[in-house]
């Protein structure tokens, strides 16, 4: 458990940043990369960043690299590889591999000699369709051995079952959060809330919830799983009080009850308020001033975008109305969407969300 090796924490494309800040506040030194925040620790370290980071999709342990030059060589090498120190005899595996500026350049063979190796000299079975995965990178003739210790994507909190159309990953909404400044501390209003990810997430935060409390993960497959540490590990933060200030509203009927269910399936429904109303009809909640954030349609996959403008234009005007005093917070793909409700709004980087780029428009107060 005292080994210590680099730990790769896969960011969403343009997060980033808010990630190796999230990572830092949690104790480690991040260092920033393409595709996502490298870490440095051990098995307990790689548990913590399951159970803890909000921003990361996936979490890999590199445990190992050698140098190949070719096919044989890297037959021979994966070969003298120490399996039985991070892979177990009855857990079934499968090889995923990646080649780069190498002299072995062929994918598909580089994964036939690794999946080899670790039939004959571990004795693990292979399947095409088993949960642990074994990550092969070979660049610049580098061999380097990951495991995913996520499993399901770290999305995937595992207490949210009804999700509304074009919804919006947990990940992605802890990160846009986190860009806004909220630290648990303020209140969050998000008017067309779907199925109420922002608002669960925000109140999650604001409650010291662990997001991966209620799932498992790959790392429980491993030689190294400790389950009486483990447990010691995700029993040990207890949820601390916070005041219910997390509202969300929508028009429709059925993402309300979808977000209701959502909340109370995460603990939360004692925090969080949801009400069925359209945008024209939003209330300001009582208390101080906050953070609103919404994710509203911009058309890529809703349809016409015509209409959307008008959309903008209004909501634009009810938060300089009703809202006054409050930060705003647009996520769009659209940037004359996120103009058209005449606000101040600055953008952020570019953001892969589901095949689209989209970023985080957001003002001061308002």
């Amino acid at each position: 458990m005292d080994e210590r090796f680099e730990i790769f924490l896969v960011a969403t494309p343009g997060l980033e940043a808010p990630l190796a800040a999230e990572a830092a506040a949690l104790g480690w030194q991040p260092v920033v990369g393409p595709g996502g925040v490298t870490i440095t620790g051990g098995w307990a370290d790689v548990w913590r960043a399951n159970l803890w980071l909000r921003g990361a999709t996936r979490v890999l342990a590199r445990v190992g690299s050698f140098r190949a030059l070719h096919l044989a060589q890297l037959d021979k090498r994966a070969r003298k590889f120490p399996w039985a120190t991070v892979l177990r005899r009855d857990v079934p595996v499968r090889v995923e591999t990646t080649c780069k500026a190498s002299r072995i350049y062929h994918a598909g063979a580089a994964t036939q000699r690794i999946e080899r190796a670790i039939a004959d000299e571990l004795g693990a079975p292979l399947a095409p369709d088993a949960a642990l995965v074994v990550k092969v990178r070979i660049e610049d003739d580098l061999v380097t051995i990951s495991l995913d210790t996520t499993g399901e994507s770290l999305h995937k909190r595992g207490h949210k079952e009804a999700v509304a159309k074009a919804p919006m990953r947990e990940t992605m909404a802890a990160m846009f959060l986190r860009e806004m400044g909220f630290d648990g501390s303020q209140p969050v209003l998000d008017p067309m809330c779907g199925s109420g990810t922002f608002v669960i997430e925000a109140a999650e935060i604001a409650a010291g919830l662990a997001p991966g409390r209620s799932r498992s993960f790959g790392f429980q497959q491993l030689a190294s799983f400790d389950a009486a540490a483990w447990e010691t590990m995700r029993t040990a933060a207890a949820p601390h009080p916070a005041p219910a200030q997390f509202f969300g509203s929508d028009r429709d009927a059925g993402a309300i009850r979808m977000s209701l269910a959502n909340a109370e399936r995460a603990g939360v429904a004692g925090l969080t308020r949801f009400d069925c109303r359209a945008i024209g009809d939003l209330q300001r909640p009582d208390g101080p001033p906050g953070i609103v954030i919404v994710n509203p349609p911009y058309g890529a996959r809703i349809g016409n975008k015509g209409p959307l403008f008008g959309l903008h234009a209004a909501m634009g005007a009810v938060f300089r109305e009703r809202l006054q005093g409050w930060r705003v917070g647009i996520v769009t793909s659209e940037g004359g969407l996120a103009k058209a409700t005449g606000l101040p709004l600055e953008s952020g980087p570019v953001v892969a969300h589901g095949g689209l780029k989209v970023r985080l428009w957001q003002t001061g107060m308002v």
